[in-house]
């Protein structure tokens, strides 16, 4: 006789919330950087020159600048929102979430330190050292929540450790796309876009020789942090033990890449159009988020398949008439 356990359905319909919170969370978080993104490109940032209310109020909607500032803090409003009841909801939850834990709370924290930083930004008209500071923040923020989202995806009962499974290749590709996320902010704050107007080398630029060089440190990292993402992808998506999941995100992840590239090239050679700049950074938020997802899956232990694990264990029986006598 089957026992059933009363408190499995209630369970599983908390951990199908989890999943929903996180995903929400991913999608409003990305959302929210692209729209920082505007702000910052359309020179909107001192749109509000109070915080957090808009010089005392919630407009002058009205006008451009003030309203697309008002809109990234309604949206951060809402993110913060979604964390502060996805963490509330995890430690509910109990053991059936205990591989959750360290992503939610991790993510409060980052929250609450990308809000102060959002403050200073403002209170300090947008210093370029803050407005970095908050975009290479929001960017962290970014991979937390995305490890969040992929984690509530994986069974309790499954093992699951960031520290020890992801190979070495992962922990690079990841650390240097990073890398490359900081020194194109410092490219945007430093106002080195159109230090080179040429792609990929910097044959001749009226720029002065420093934004050239913060330019070209930057392209370099890219050179980079591209082929140890492409090693990183290529690898997981060869390999027999890969998933489903893994190869649909490791394919979807060069092919970001490759968009990203060509969108970077579009933003130096063509950088009176400044829209280039925004598609830019949302390429390489999505891109962030996809080689993070891949990452994070990686840390799952793997699941031997049956009928593979029995055709390589099961010593082969010889055939008898091929024995010589």
């Amino acid at each position: 006789m089957t026992i059933s356990n009363p408190e499995r359905p209630r369970r599983d319909v908390t951990l199908w919330w989890i999943r929903g919170l996180s995903l929400a969370t991913l999608a409003a978080t990305f959302g929210l950087i692209v729209l920082g993104s505007a702000v910052r490109v359309t020179n909107s940032g001192m749109g509000c020159k109070g915080w957090p209310l808009c010089s005392g109020d919630v407009g002058p909607i009205s006008k451009f600048h003030p309203l697309m500032e008002q809109s990234h803090r309604f949206l951060a409003s809402i993110v913060t929102v979604l964390i502060l009841v996805l963490a509330v909801t995890v430690l509910r939850v109990g053991s059936a979430a205990r591989h959750l834990r360290g992503p939610a709370l991790a993510s409060v924290g980052v929250i609450v330190v990308q809000i102060v930083l959002g403050a200073i930004t403002v209170l300090t008209n947008n210093a370029p050292v803050t407005v970095a500071l908050h975009l290479l923040v929001a960017t962290l923020f970014l991979g937390v929540v995305t490890v969040t989202a992929v984690a509530s995806f994986i069974a309790p009962d499954r093992p699951w450790s960031l520290l020890h499974r992801p190979s070495r290749l992962g922990w690079a590709a990841v650390g240097a796309l990073y890398l490359v996320v900081i020194s194109g902010s410092i490219v945007v704050n430093a106002g080195a876009q159109a230090a080179c107007k040429s792609w990929p080398a910097c044959f001749s630029s009226p720029a002065a020789m420093g934004l050239v060089t913060i330019q070209l440190v930057h392209r370099s990292m890219v050179l980079v942090g591209s082929l140890l993402v492409v090693a990183f992808l290529v690898t997981l998506w060869r390999s027999q033990d890969t998933d489903g999941a893994e190869r649909t995100l490791s394919i979807g992840g060069l092919g970001l890449l490759t968009a990203q590239i060509v969108v970077g090239a579009l933003s130096a050679v063509e950088s009176s159009h400044t829209e280039f700049a925004d598609v830019h950074l949302g390429f390489a938020a999505a891109l962030w988020g996809v080689v993070v997802a891949v990452f994070a899956l990686t840390a799952r232990g793997r699941q031997v398949r049956a009928e593979s694990s029995l055709g390589e264990r099961l010593p082969v029986e010889p055939d008898a008439s091929r024995i010589p006598t």
